[in-house]
């Protein structure tokens, strides 16, 4: 088999974060977004994945080949020269898909999306009903902020309908999907969306079918929608695979830590924090809703909550950071410093407090 991952652009919803690697490559759980994905296509039988992007860094292409050699599994590039919607891409690499596929089978993935990837039970009901397409549907608490999907019994899709007023579903697009290779041939080779275009149709011919996404669910490409997924991972740790939380008297609830990290036996950290490589945390530090990646220092009896730091940067004694604030790399936080849901691009040097929410520093 076969799959497309919908990489896209810029990740500009992600910045700062973005200016240091493209957002695929960015750590969530201290390993590559894109990590993730491919970690359940290769367990489900995937031998060839396709990155539909619309630009290729030169630090993408090293951890193609890495990614690649550690997985066993063959990794190419479909590059736009302009944006095709969410359907485009998929027909740009036809080539790339029907390509020795006699499975007849491809999945779609979202790149922003994290979950269980439990992708051998959409597999499954997908050779069940036979038919073209199936979508993975996720239930939500509040649908009138969704376009909804509306299926029979047996899972057929029947309509969607864009920001219910009242009660009619609450399963929502997932962003995950397995079609066969005939799919292809309904879309243009043009700017096209899947969702108002080309599903619509395939729901009016009764090919389209939906499967209830089990676990959790999350589009984590902006910090908000991170840190809350960082919240729902962890849970799913400690639900299938506790011995991976970090454990000790300091510990509130979940936690994942690095091996290669230091953190001083004073500091308290959690709940629902992250802790990538090489980190250092040092005495009476807290540490709540939060995840540092690779390389970050923080200095004795700071507090952060809320937020994100990047990559080698350094944080002062007692400062305080909160309200989902996003440092990116290298940046250097002097010590008492206040700072409030703010955005510090990468490199630079913050010396004085940060009161107003949404400030951009450059």
């Amino acid at each position: 088999m076969k799959a497309l991952i919908l990489v896209g652009g810029y990740g500009t919803r992600l910045r700062p974060l973005t200016f240091k690697c493209p957002k695929p490559l960015v750590e969530f759980a201290n390993k590559p977004i894109l990590m993730h994905q491919i970690e359940a296509l290769v367990k489900v039988g995937v031998q060839e994945i396709i990155l539909a992007i619309n630009y290729q860094p030169d630090t993408m292409k090293e951890q193609i080949n890495k990614l690649q050699d550690l997985y066993k599994v063959k990794i190419i590039c479909s590059q736009e020269t302009e944006p095709l919607g969410t359907a485009g891409p998929i027909r740009l690499a036809k080539d790339h898909i029907i390509k020795d596929n006699p499975d007849g089978l491809f999945f779609v993935l979202n790149s922003d999306i994290i979950c269980e990837f439990p992708l051998d039970k959409l597999l499954q009901f997908h050779k069940q009903h036979n038919h073209e397409g199936t979508i993975f549907v996720n239930e939500v608490d509040d649908p009138s902020k969704y376009g909804v999907i509306l299926a029979d019994e047996t899972g057929r899709i029947k309509d969607f309908i864009e920001k219910p007023q009242e009660f009619i579903s609450n399963k929502i697009n997932s962003g995950l999907y397995l079609f066969n290779v005939s799919m292809i041939d309904r879309i243009p080779l043009k700017p096209t969306s899947i969702e108002r275009e080309i599903f619509p149709i395939m729901a009016k011919e009764g090919q389209l079918y939906q499967y209830i996404l089990p676990g959790f669910w999350k589009d984590v490409g902006q910090p908000k929608d991170y840190l809350a997924g960082t919240v729902l991972i962890l849970e799913s740790y400690r639900t299938h695979t506790p011995d991976v939380l970090a454990k000790g008297n300091n510990i509130v609830g979940n936690v994942l830590v690095d091996a290669s990290a230091q953190i001083d036996p004073n500091a308290v950290i959690g709940p629902n924090v992250i802790i990538g490589p090489d980190c250092q945390v040092k005495e009476g530090v807290r540490l709540k809703n939060c995840v540092l990646l690779k390389g970050v220092v923080i200095n004795a009896n700071s507090w952060i909550n809320e937020s994100i730091i990047g990559w080698s940067s350094t944080i002062g004694k007692w400062v305080r950071i909160e309200g989902v604030s996003v440092c990116g790399e290298d940046v250097q936080v002097k010590d008492e410093v206040y700072i409030n849901q703010s955005f510090i691009l990468p490199h630079r040097g913050i010396t004085s407090n940060i009161y107003n929410k949404n400030t951009v520093i450059m």
